[in-house]
């Protein structure tokens, strides 16, 4: 697909950039992580990013790869949903989702493990502009995103696999809403492949699609639309324009504008850090200990 989406719009865009969405390689079907580590994970590099490295190659292009069920000798028995973020160089980095979707994805959050030697949200510098990424849940947590702007980042990527009913159809169209939200509070680029497939694929969820680009004022440059299944959506991301309207702006700007002294809620500890190989148990165990605290 890759491929022919680059031959196919030639005559039309320059495609560099491209985001795939959450689960495309392995769809955790499994409940427990042994099953998850031994049947479905992957090590990484393997033979799939090789072939996205080829590609990036070949066209001069960039690929946020779809996620991977993860397996590192380094972690032994824990699983990682990773993207790595590829291009004509090779690999430019490698994210493992912070937040997983818990209770049911029971794979590891590097930021449960101590002394995580590599930075957790990732932002490049490529002749596209400073580009980052995080992963579907992640996005239902601002101070992700925030984090990641505060890098630097100018376009943010999002690898999803968002399942209905909070998709784009309302009443609760939380995916259109947070790409939006998390654009304009962040002066960024938001650049949102959500996977597509109906419920016999993994019941009782579907996954509605609509993949999109948003621009850094909230405005939807291309969408899918709702319910879209598999589509390749395209729009012009203007790099100068964003570095033109964060140096110019006064008003609007929230990240200069942000009192870190004025907030005090990340000091208080709720959900805890815990270096062990998550279980459906025991992550409900730390949900009701972190909802228990004051």
């Amino acid at each position: 697909m890759i491929e022919q989406t680059v031959l196919g719009y030639e005559p039309f865009f320059d495609v560099r950039l491209f985001v795939l969405p959450e689960f495309g390689h392995q769809v955790p079907i499994y409940t427990e992580l042994k099953d998850l580590h031994d049947k479905l994970a992957v090590e990484i590099p393997n033979v799939y990013t090789d072939k996205y490295q080829k590609l990036c190659q070949k066209y001069g292009i960039y690929i946020q790869t779809a996620s991977f069920l993860e397996k590192d000798k380094l972690y032994p028995g824990h699983v990682f949903n990773t993207t790595l973020f590829i291009g004509p160089t090779g690999v430019l980095s490698k994210y493992r989702k912070v937040n997983p979707w818990i209770p049911w994805e029971v794979h590891t959050s590097p930021a449960d493990l101590a002394d995580y030697p590599e930075p957790l949200f990732p932002v490049v510098e490529t002749e596209l502009g400073k580009i980052g990424v995080a992963i579907c849940y992640d996005w239902l947590f601002p101070e992700c995103i925030r984090e990641i702007a505060f890098a630097g980042a100018e376009v943010i990527n999002r690898v999803s696999a968002y399942m209905d009913p909070w998709g784009s159809t309302a009443p609760m169209e939380w995916w259109s809403l947070v790409n939006r939200t998390r654009a304009l509070e962040n002066t960024v680029y938001v650049v949102a492949a959500n996977q597509g497939a109906s419920l016999k694929h993994y019941p009782p969820f579907s996954w509605p699609g609509g993949s999109m680009i948003v621009d850094f004022d909230g405005r939807i440059l291309a969408s899918a639309g709702e319910n879209s299944g598999e589509k390749v959506v395209i729009a012009p991301i203007d790099i100068e324009a964003i570095r033109a309207e964060k140096k110019r702006r006064k008003g609007h700007d929230t990240l200069a504008h942000f009192r870190n002294s004025a907030y005090q809620y990340q000091k208080h500890s709720k959900f805890k850090q815990e270096p062990q190989r998550p279980s459906i148990e025991s992550l409900n165990q730390r949900i009701t200990q972190a909802k228990n605290k004051q």
